[in-house]
C-alpha cells in the first residue's frame, strides 16, 4: 500500500487554531501502529490547514519515514524558486490548497502553481467540493495538473468532477467519513470507469475533524468498486502520480 493521504501532527511543532480547532498530536509512531499488517512501504505526508505554511514539521517527518514517503505542502504567498526546489530536494512533490477552510486570491493560486510545476514538475492537489469545480474551471484549464481529494466531497459535483477526471485530474479515495456522499462504492466505480488511473487511496489518518475516520473495511469499498484494479487503486496509481519510481529519485 502507498498511503496518499497521511497527516502527521508530531507536538514539538506547533500548529495554529482553524475555525476554532486545534488537533490532538499523532505521531509517526501512532501511524505505524494504527497501519500495522497492511503493508504500507510508501505514501505522502499531506499539510493540514492548522499546519499553516510551516515546513519543519514536514521536513522532519519525511526525514524520520524515509525515501519512500513524499510531502504535500502549503507555500507561503513569496516563496522564492530557492524554496520551492530545497523542499522538492527533500522529497515535497505538490502543492496543496484548501479551499474549505481559508480563503484564497484565485490569480496567487494559479501562479504559485504553475511556478511549482515549472520548478519542480509538482502538482496542485485541491481540497474542494466538487460543486466549485466548474466555477473554477478556468483556473484547472490552466494548470497542467491536479488531483482532488476526498472524492471531491459530495455526491451533487459528481458531474463536475468526472468531467475533470476525463481531463486528466487524479482523485483521492480518502476521507470517506468527511464527505456528503451515500453510496461511495457507486462514486469510486463511476471515477474509475472514467479513467482506470485516476483514483489513488489513503487513509486520511487521524481522520482530524472527520464525522468517521478510517476503518479496516474501507479498503473493501475500494475493492468491491474497482475489482482487478485494486493494487493500482491502493499504491501503482499514486507511486506514478508522486513520481515515485526508481528512474525518478526519492521514492
Amino acid at each position: 500500500m502507498f498511503d496518499a493521504h497521511v497527516h502527521i501532527i508530531d507536538p514539538r511543532f506547533p500548529v495554529f487554531e482553524n475555525h476554532g480547532y486545534l488537533p490532538d498530536p499523532f505521531t509517526i509512531a501512532d501511524y505505524r501502529e494504527r497501519t500495522e499488517g497492511f503493508g504500507v512501504d510508501g505514501g505522502a505526508v499531506v499539510t493540514a490547514s492548522y499546519q499553516g505554511t510551516d515546513q519543519d514539521y514536514l521536513m522532519a517527518a519525511l526525514e524520520e519515514l524515509g525515501p519512500n514517503w513524499v510531502g504535500v505542502t502549503h507555500l507561503e504567498p513569496d516563496a522564492t524558486d530557492e524554496d520551492i526546489l530545497r523542499l522538492d530536494h527533500a522529497g515535497v512533490r505538490a502543492v496543496r490548497f484548501n479551499l474549505r477552510r481559508s480563503a484564497t486570491d484565485v490569480k496567487l493560486l494559479t501562479k504559485q502553481a504553475l511556478r511549482a510545476y515549472e520548478l519542480a514538475g509538482w502538482h496542485a492537489e485541491f481540497y474542494v467540493d466538487a460543486t466549485l469545480l466548474l466555477s473554477l474551471g478556468p483556473v484547472f484549464a490552466k494548470l497542467p495538473a491536479v488531483c482532488i481529494d476526498h472524492l471531491g466531497m459530495s455526491t451533487r459535483g459528481l458531474p463536475y468532477l468526472l468531467d475533470l477526471v476525463d481531463r486528466g485530474a487524479r482523485v483521492k479515495a480518502t476521507g470517506f467519513g468527511r464527505t456528503t456522499i451515500d453510496d461511495v462504492c457507486d462514486v469510486l466505480r463511476k471515477i474509475h470507469a472514467v479513467n482506470p488511473r485516476a483514483l489513488m487511496f489513503g487513509t486520511d489518518l487521524p481522520g482530524s475533524r472527520s464525522r468517521r475516520v478510517f476503518q479496516d473495511s474501507d479498503i473493501d469499498i475500494v475493492a468491491e468498486a474497482v475489482g482487478d484494479d485494486v493494487d493500482a487503486v491502493m499504491g501503482d496509481n499514486a507511486r506514478d502520480w508522486y513520481r515515485c519510481s526508481s528512474e525518478h529519485g526519492r521514492c
